[in-house]
């Protein structure tokens, strides 16, 4: 560690396909450099953990376990945190990204489904369908503060720009719920003219909502919302039984429905799977690209692939979003449910408490409320107690520290020090006290 010195007071900081050829993948997928810190997250219902998957590669880079039964995920923008719906456990589990390790479980309301997060990262939305609620986590402290009454939720979307979120309802509700997430409340309901809304995804405008719906006497469909005016403003036939992921692209122009024609997820069948591509402009299907049993479904940050899970072969496709062909087939977790993308970004470096109470020091020095004299005095103590302690003499160390709290009590006491510029000493003091054993 760097030392301190009488004329120096500031510190140095200091069963699926395989791919097993390398350069094969890359020549599939690319290895662009704005790809090297994207992160696709799936949940595996049935393994209790969450699917790390590096998407230059598209290859599982970690396994995560977390609670009973996982369902829904959701990434904060900033990439650093995941947050994890558990249905069985009643939890939402918190990973951090940087470490792919769980630093926080959550305990929720019975059975918790879906979750996103707001456009800020300040919270995130929780459905519950037996609550008949939202629970909303404030992402800080990753704690509940608030729930929100809505009847039946199933799925939840939140605008990626603006403070509205979107749920549907996982029975005979007939509607898409539109809450306020600035002031978690509900604004309208807006009537959706079948028996049960499914998934949601908003265009990255705020524009529009699309919405997979399902009638029993018509039919699975794609329904379209306008969020200028929460009306319904198209419906899109979808071919399969049941749709139970919607994505749309970067820019908007394109809308992927994971179509599920029975299989494993939704028992029965009669109509083939596949993923169906959506034109946004002139709603209508433009593609359909045949798939197992797909479930969740997203489009990576840059628009150049789709993933979905298939439920069939516990795996996760990728296909690409400029030719609808399948590249790559990712091993993943049994029964793998939802999916979500996340871009790392860097954190910042921790703050070393001497660091910022020097930084702290020398700014009072300089704006005058300390004189030269009392500065040099109070920086002579940290001074003292830095060399101390990396000589191994915690004792005297201590001692150093105690002392210069009392100086800055007495500068407190005498006025030289407002009550707050004191305090803020004071604490970080303390910080230094516990972080050397005193």
């Amino acid at each position: 560690m760097t030392k301190f010195t009488p004329t120096r007071s500031k510190l140095a900081l200091g069963p699926v396909i395989r791919i097993s050829m390398f350069a094969l993948l890359f020549a599939f997928l690319g290895a662009g450099a704005a790809l090297a810190q994207t992160r696709g997250y799936v949940t595996n219902a049935q393994d209790n953990t969450v699917s790390v998957i590096d998407t230059t590669t598209a290859s599982v880079i970690a396994t995560v376990p977390v609670g009973l039964s996982p369902s829904s995920v959701a990434v904060t923008p900033n990439g650093r945190f995941v947050y994890v719906t558990n249905q069985l456990g009643n939890t939402v589990s918190v990973i951090r990204a940087a470490t792919n390790t769980v630093v926080a479980t959550i305990p929720m309301q019975t059975f918790p489904t879906a979750i996103a997060i707001s456009a800020n990262g300040a919270f995130a939305y929780v459905t519950g369908t037996p609550s008949s609620n939202v629970s909303v986590i404030d992402t800080a402290t990753n704690t509940v503060v608030g729930a929100i009454p809505v009847a039946s939720p199933f799925m939840i979307a939140i605008a990626p720009t603006g403070n509205f979120g979107y749920v549907t309802h996982g029975s005979f509700v007939h509607s898409v719920t539109v809450i306020n997430t600035a002031t978690n409340s509900v604004v309208t309901d807006i009537p959706i003219p079948v028996d049960v809304t499914i998934s949601a995804a908003v265009t990255p405008n705020g524009a529009f909502v699309y919405v997979t719906c399902l009638s029993f006497s018509t039919g699975s469909k794609l329904a379209v919302i306008d969020t200028a005016t929460n009306t319904l403003v198209a419906t899109v036939p979808l071919p399969a039984t049941f749709a139970p992921g919607v994505a749309i692209n970067p820019d908007g122009t394109l809308a992927y429905v994971a179509n599920n024609g029975g299989g494993v997820c939704c028992g029965g069948g009669g109509s083939a799977s596949s993923i169906s591509v959506i034109d946004t402009a002139s709603n209508t299907e433009i593609a359909r690209v045949p798939a197992g049993s797909p479930n969740g479904i997203a489009v990576t940050p840059d628009g150049a692939f789709v993933y979905f899970t298939d439920l069939n072969i516990n795996a996760v496709v990728v296909m690409r979003t400029t030719t609808n062909n399948v590249v790559a087939i990712v091993p993943v977790g049994t029964f793998p449910q939802s999916i979500a993308f996340g871009t790392l970004t860097p954190e910042p470096p921790p703050i070393d408490p001497i660091e910022s109470l020097i930084d702290q020091l020398e700014a009072l020095i300089a704006s005058g409320v300390l004189t030269q004299d009392q500065g040099a005095g109070l920086l002579n103590k940290i001074n003292e107690a830095k060399s101390k302690h990396d000589t191994g003499q915690t004792g005297a160390a201590c001692n150093q520290l105690s002392s210069f709290i009392n100086q800055v009590n007495a500068f407190i006491g005498n006025g030289t020090l407002t009550p707050a510029q004191g305090q803020s000493l004071l604490d970080t003091a303390n910080t230094i006290k516990t972080n050397f054993g005193c």
